[in-house]
């Protein structure tokens, strides 16, 4: 019925731009609630933990889901 509305679910063919095992140099820009860091690819949100807000760092995504990631630092 709505298959070509403004109703469309806007998630539907969206891809995160990184992949579960890659690493990636980001920038902590933020720390979240419970203490990650806050880091972006494109516009897309990774959690790292043990960061700190301006920090450039390489980390390895560990998990990707539809609107975030997780990563760890790579030494």
């Amino acid at each position: 019925m709505f298959k070509n509305s403004m109703f469309k679910n806007s998630n539907e063919n969206v891809t995160a731009p990184v992949s579960e095992g890659k690493t990636y140099d980001v920038k902590i820009e933020d720390v979240a609630q419970k203490g990650d860091g806050i880091a972006r690819v494109e516009g897309y949100v990774i959690f790292v933990p043990d960061t700190v807000a301006g920090e450039e760092v390489t980390v390895k995504i560990t998990r990707v889901l539809p609107k975030y990631a997780f990563a760890t630092v790579v030494e």
